[in-house]
């Protein structure tokens, strides 16, 4: 397989707490690589290192091959690599479509050199209708997203995400906050999106991790102590160690 992404002894402290610790991973093209860890285990500011927010202190970020660890976020968007989180500013006004219609006017280079209402350009209702449709929810483009679910929000911003035609995406933790259709609905979400896409999937919910992952590495106070297949990482004692009164997330249920 072809490395999409690579991160290469990555280093990043701040003041005397070193926060990303030596961290070298791959995500393969194509496949869905999940990264868990405990609550601080440096997760946040691995993926800020990714998007170019947070400079590290040494080390190498490379995207299909090519050494992006001095671009800035924006030239990253460009080289089609996208977070789901990023892209929140959702417009409550706006229809959904209205709100994937900008994004998808984002991506023209003069798209922002005269103002012109998105919602009025049939040229970007088009593509942000069929996203819409992707995703499964079609039928809420009239919907003012200000009157949505807190569970659409976040598949309209997935859809907002997918309108930059990105290579890969970096999903901080989709399933946060949603109900348990809600969750069952995302769920199935990223199950289409598996195999169209390169994904880095940071989530909490473990049944979901076990679902998608292709690989999983394990992120433990800034390093990666374990990295694998889902039955290696649930076998692995430094990990269930990792983990314990973590909410048993790798208890007996997951056994």
């Amino acid at each position: 397989m072809t490395a999409m992404l690579e991160t290469v002894h990555l280093y990043k402290s701040f003041g005397a707490l070193q926060v990303t610790d030596d961290v070298s991973i791959t995500v393969e093209e194509g496949e869905v690589h999940a990264l868990i860890g405990p609550n601080g285990a440096g997760k946040t500011t691995l993926i800020g290192q990714l998007t170019g927010e947070l400079r590290p202190d040494a080390g190498h970020i490379r995207f299909d091959g090519r050494d992006i660890t001095g671009l800035a976020t924006a030239d990253r968007a460009r080289l089609g690599l996208a977070r789901s989180f990023q892209i929140t500013s959702i417009f409550p006004s706006f229809t959904a479509e209205g709100n994937v219609s900008l994004a998808v006017q984002a991506t023209e280079k003069h798209s922002f050199r005269f103002w012109r209402p998105a919602e009025t350009l049939e040229r970007l209702h088009r593509p942000a209708r069929q996203l819409l449709r992707q995703l499964g929810i079609v039928e809420r483009a009239d919907t003012v997203a200000g009157g949505m679910a807190h569970g659409e929000h976040r598949q309209l911003e997935i859809a907002m995400a997918l309108a930059t035609n990105p290579r890969m995406l970096l999903l901080d933790e989709p399933m946060a906050g949603l109900g348990s259709e809600e969750s069952q609905a995302m769920l199935e979400l990223l199950a289409r999106l598996k195999g169209q896409y390169s994904i880095l999937l940071i989530e909490h919910d473990m049944d979901v991790v076990f679902s998608l992952a292709d690989r999983i590495s394990v992120l433990v106070n800034g390093r990666v102590i374990a990295s694998g297949d889902g039955e290696a990482i649930r076998n692995d004692p430094q990990v269930r160690i990792a983990y314990l009164g973590e909410d048993d997330e790798f208890g007996e249920a997951d056994a």
